[in-house]
């Protein structure tokens, strides 16, 4: 199902700076681009659209504004929309509500880790709880200077629950610093990201941030789509699994990829030093 060039999100905007790049923006300036739980849905609906669509082969992820990034769930927006603000009622069958409340909430961010195309994230100024949880869904992590992050579920009385405490562990090496900043919620700087490996640039501004994404993802749509999607594929599946595994589900991935033509024109590309052409998959 591709998504029609024409659509409007209610949250979002998605437009198509350059051919085969989708730019998603998060839209909720008012709000410091806080989430409510109508934006987690169309969160989710926004990548399973572009993961199928033959027009895109990578995608750019901002917040709109100059002040956040996101500044993380809008905790009085949700409490009324949820079961988050109740009192009372038999533990098991609230349990058993939020439980589904935050498994609803799980699958929309991680709708953008199983888009089938790579999707490069860029943080500014504000960046703080479900900011953190979005970006460590990414496949690339750049920062503008101005970006403030930090963990901060702890400080509102609870464990982070959609992703960071799953992810953040197999992004970033270092298990002190993982802990370090998940348990104090303290706030740390762009610069300590691209220390420890949470971000792979750090720019200026948030504008240069945004325009080096959208030319980092402009390389990538020229590349074979079936090269670009099955790399993301076969390291993701590294990452959750061993070698041995890893190695067994390349060999049969590989085995219908080399087939394609893209292989053909990337060999002879590579021996005739011209770019190839490929074709949407």
């Amino acid at each position: 199902m591709s998504a029609p060039r024409s659509h409007t999100y209610t949250h979002f905007k998605v437009t198509f700076p350059v051919p085969f790049v989708a730019h998603v923006e998060i839209d909720r300036t008012s709000k410091l681009n806080t989430f409510t739980r109508p934006m987690w849905i169309e969160f989710g609906v926004v990548f399973a659209h572009l993961s199928h669509d033959p027009d895109v082969r990578a995608v750019v992820l901002s917040g709109a504004g100059e002040k956040a990034f996101c500044a993380g769930l809008d905790v009085k927006a949700a409490a009324g929309e949820t079961t988050l603000g109740e009192e009372g009622g038999e533990v098991g069958r609230k349990a058993n509500g939020l439980k589904r409340l935050i498994y609803e909430f799980q699958e929309g961010i991680s709708q953008m880790e199983v888009c089938e195309k790579p999707v490069i994230c860029v943080m500014h100024g504000i960046s703080l709880g479900l900011a953190m949880d979005i970006a460590c869904a990414a496949d690339i992590r750049f920062a503008a200077q101005d970006t403030q992050l930090s963990v901060k579920e702890v400080d509102i009385g609870m464990a982070a629950d959609i992703g960071t405490l799953a992810r953040l562990p197999k992004i970033v090496g270092s298990a002190s610093w993982v802990k370090d900043v998940c348990l104090s919620a303290r706030t740390f700087s762009a610069e300590e990201a691209l220390r420890v490996g949470f971000v792979s640039r750090v720019l200026q501004s948030k504008g240069e941030a945004v325009e080096k994404a959208i030319e980092m993802a402009a390389v990538l749509a020229e590349k074979s789509p079936i090269a670009v999607q099955g790399t993301k594929e076969l390291l993701n599946h590294a990452r959750d699994h061993t070698v041995a595994e890893n190695l067994r589900y390349t060999a049969i991935w590989n085995a219908a990829m080399v087939q394609s033509e893209d292989f053909k024109k990337g060999l002879l590309g590579a021996m005739s030093k011209r770019k190839p052409t490929f074709e949407k998959l």
